[in-house]
């Protein structure tokens, strides 16, 4: 897979890479690099979901904050509706910020506990200068009932809300400059099973209404299945699998994916499921191991995996892998 774009990718990452310095000493100089992600490529078509997965640690935060230049990238392009976002000015960016935002995964960490959802709200509509002053009541209502909150929500502070409510306000707030893009950092982590389902099916109902695309970040697989379109693997700062979610789903390939796979709970206590435990521990970003990073931790490894670095490769069309052992033979 590369970051070549089609006539309908709304989103193309080509080979981005964020690594942070390492420092030390009383002169703090730099001994190393967390290779935090390490060339990832991928696209997004308009109005779908492409969720990135993985272990914590694996890089999927980072790749989402770097896209939308909340940290700065290291290398790569990001081009987003054929605009390179990696070489916007800041004024070119705070423009292109109405047009890609974020929803996190704390909502009440994001919301100022001493404002009010009204002053929250209409902030954006001014700075953003999007709704005259008459008219932000009115747009402040019309946002609320679109993430399902009663009008008298506007005048109440996030202290007052549940869990769930509060990540409808963190949608809100994300919708209040009609966006193209959001970057859902595991939005429904932290919320009950039940709340889970319905910011699920909130965001897949905002979708459908307002052609919205998102870029998912997730690593409970039963709620990727659910709301992508596409899923990417990633592993140390790697994507090692990628494609439509039948396919990685129904016709899983890395033996990294096989293992996320197999940790799924299966609802029927009747059901024998073989659960494959990876050897060893996640290697540290800093010193990754040479040649496939999976390697060291993987059972059908071979001698050159360790030598030989693995690209995406093709398995079948749409659906790529990393492997030298399941990609096929030239």
């Amino acid at each position: 897979m590369s970051g070549a774009a089609s006539n309908g990718d709304l989103l193309v990452v080509d080979r981005l890479v964020k690594h942070f310095p390492v420092r030390k000493g009383v002169f703090s100089l730099p001994v190393g690099a967390v290779r935090a992600v390490d060339g990832v490529s991928f696209s997004i078509p308009r109005g779908k979901t492409l969720s990135l997965v993985g272990e914590s640690g694996s890089g999927k935060t980072t790749c989402g904050r770097a896209i939308l230049r909340l940290i700065e990238p290291t290398s790569g392009t990001v081009r987003f509706d054929g605009i390179d976002v990696t070489a916007l000015s800041k004024r070119e960016l705070r423009q292109m910020r109405k047009r890609m935002q974020i929803i996190f995964q704390d909502p009440y960490g994001s919301l100022n506990p001493r404002m009010t959802v009204h002053s929250m709200l209409t902030e954006i509509l001014r700075v953003h200068r999007l709704t005259r002053r008459a008219n932000r009541r009115d747009r402040v209502l019309e946002l609320l009932d679109l993430v399902g909150l009663p009008p008298e929500s506007a005048d109440r502070y996030p202290h007052e809300f549940s869990g769930g409510q509060r990540q409808r306000l963190g949608i809100a707030r994300a919708l209040a400059v009609e966006p193209d893009l959001i970057v859902a950092d595991e939005p429904v982590s932290a919320l009950d099973v039940s709340i889970q389902a319905q910011i699920l099916n909130l965001l897949e109902d905002l979708q459908d209404k307002l052609n919205l695309t998102y870029l998912f970040i997730g690593h409970d697989l039963s709620v990727v299945r659910h709301i992508s379109d596409y899923v990417a693997v990633m592993y140390l700062g790697r994507i090692v699998e990628y494609g439509a979610t039948a396919d990685i789903f129904e016709r899983t390939t890395h033996p990294y994916t096989r293992a996320l796979m197999s940790a799924v709970p299966v609802p029927k206590p009747d059901s024998k499921q073989e659960r494959i435990v990876l050897a060893g521990d996640v290697p540290s970003p800093m010193r990754p191991p040479s040649g496939c990073h999976f390697h060291p931790r993987c059972a059908d490894a071979q001698p050159s995996c360790a030598s030989t670095d693995q690209a995406l490769t093709q398995v079948a069309p749409g659906h790529c892998v990393a492997c030298h052992i399941h990609a096929p033979k030239a």
